[in-house]
C-alpha cells in the first residue's frame, strides 16, 4: 500500500507539538514532521473511552450487530478509535447476550470505533450509591458468576463496591483473570477503599459520584484515591456531573493518574428530549447530562471530542487535556499500544482543526469519517 500524507500543520508526539505532516503507511504510523508540513490542523492519537454505556440511539447492553455498527460508526466520527462498551447493571438474564454479542462484533469488527472488551460497572454495587442503577437487580460478589460472564466475551474493567461482603475474594479472582479492577458506586470509607486498592483495585470509576461525600476526617474512596500515588481516577468530563473547580481541583491532585471518560448512554449524538431505557424506565437528556424522571444523575451526552474542550475551557494545556482521553485512559488499562501517536504505531488518528473540532480520523488506518 502506498504511504499517504495527512496534511497537517503539526502533530502531538508523547506530549510534545511536532510541526510538520505526518505519514501513514497502511494501518501505521510512518513517519511524524515531514517536510513541508500541511496548513492547517494538528494530528493527535485517537481518543479511548473507558465507559461508554450507549451511543447514536444504541444501548450496549441489549445491542444487536446493526446497532454496535451504528454506534460505534457515530462514536469515530467524534474522534474515539477504541472503547470499552459498559454494561450497568442489567436484569440477571441479559448479560450473556450482551456479551456474546460484544464478542462477535470484536471477531468481525464493523467500521468505525475499536471494541477492546467490556466494562462491566455493576452489578456488584453499594445499594445506597447505586445512582440510576435498579436496586432489585444489584448483587453480592460472586467469582464464579464473574468467571462465566468473562468465559463469554473478555471483560476488560470491572465496578465494584469493595465495601461488600466478599469483595476482597471477587477483586482477587479479577485481578488473577487479567481483568481491571475499579471502585465505584460504594459507601466505602478511606480504609476499606486503602485495603482493595492493596488488595489490587487500581482505579475509581466517575470520581466524585456516586462515592461517600469526602469530608476533613472521612476522605472516603475519592480521598484515598486522589492520595495514593498508584490509583487512576476516571472523570466524567461534561462539568455537570464534576463542576468545573471539582474538575480543575481533581486534575490537579491527579495529574497523569486522571483520565477522562463520556459515561455516555444512548441519547448521546442525538436531540435533546425523552426517551425510554432499556430497562423500562423513562429519562431525559438536556443536551449535556441525562436524568431519570425523579432527577437521579444516570449519564451524559457527551463526547469525548468535547470533554477535550471542556478540559481546555477549565485551564488544562491542549496537549494535556488530549493525554487524559488518550494515553492516560490506555495507562490505565495496561495497554502500551493505545493512545500514543508516532513511527511505527498503529495508525489511530484523529486530525483537530484550530477550535479542537474533529476534521478526521482514521481507525487502524482506514478513514472513519
Amino acid at each position: 500500500m502506498t504511504a499517504r500524507r495527512l496534511g497537517v500543520a503539526a502533530a502531538v508526539v508523547d506530549g510534545t507539538i511536532v510541526p510538520g505532516d505526518v505519514e501513514v503507511d497502511g494501518g501505521t504510523v510512518g513517519a511524524v514532521g515531514v517536510a513541508p508540513a500541511g496548513r492547517s490542523g494538528l494530528a493527535v492519537a485517537g481518543f479511548v473511552d473507558l465507559q461508554v454505556n450507549g451511543f447514536a440511539g444504541v444501548d450496549f447492553t441489549v445491542a444487536d450487530t446493526d446497532g454496535y455498527g451504528r454506534a460505534l460508526a457515530a462514536m469515530a466520527r467524534h474522534g474515539v478509535t477504541a472503547c470499552l462498551p459498559t454494561v450497568p447493571t442489567a436484569a440477571p438474564d441479559a448479560y450473556l447476550p450482551a456479551l456474546d454479542e460484544l464478542a462477535a462484533v470484536m471477531a468481525e469488527p464493523p467500521p468505525g470505533t475499536r471494541v477492546l472488551g467490556a466494562h462491566l460497572e455493576g452489578p456488584f454495587l453499594a445499594p445506597a450509591r447505586r445512582g440510576a442503577h435498579r436496586a432489585d437487580w444489584l448483587r453480592a460478589p460472586d467469582p464464579d458468576l464473574l468467571a462465566v460472564w468473562a468465559g463469554r466475551a473478555p471483560v476488560a474493567l470491572l465496578t465494584l463496591a469493595p465495601e461488600l461482603p466478599g469483595a476482597d475474594r471477587l477483586i482477587a479472582a479479577a485481578r488473577r483473570a487479567g481483568i481491571v479492577v475499579s471502585l465505584g458506586h460504594s459507601e466505602a470509607t478511606a480504609a476499606e477503599a486503602h485495603a482493595a486498592f492493596d488488595a489490587g483495585a487500581t482505579m475509581v470509576t466517575h470520581l466524585w459520584n456516586a462515592q461517600r461525600v469526602i469530608s476533613a476526617r472521612e476522605p472516603g474512596v475519592t480521598g484515598a484515591a486522589l492520595a495514593r500515588p498508584d490509583v487512576r481516577v476516571g472523570l466524567i468530563a461534561d462539568l455537570v456531573h464534576v463542576a468545573a473547580d471539582t474538575l480543575r481541583v481533581s486534575l490537579t491532585a491527579a495529574g497523569r493518574r486522571a483520565f477522562v471518560v463520556t459515561d455516555a448512554l444512548e441519547p448521546a449524538g442525538l436531540a435533546p428530549g425523552r426517551y425510554r431505557r432499556s430497562d423500562g424506565r423513562m429519562q431525559r437528556s438536556d443536551g449535556v447530562a441525562v436524568r431519570l424522571d425523579d432527577g437521579v444523575l444516570a449519564g451524559s451526552v457527551l463526547t469525548l471530542d468535547a470533554a477535550v474542550r471542556n478540559v481546555v475551557q477549565v485551564g488544562l494545556t491542549v496537549v494535556d487535556a488530549l493525554d487524559l482521553v488518550s494515553a492516560s485512559p490506555a495507562r490505565a488499562l495496561g495497554r502500551d499500544d493505545l493512545g500514543r501517536l508516532g513511527p511505527g504505531r498503529r495508525a489511530d488518528v484523529v486530525v483537530l482543526d484550530d477550535r479542537l473540532e474533529v476534521r478526521s480520523v482514521l481507525v487502524g488506518g482506514t478513514p472513519a469519517t
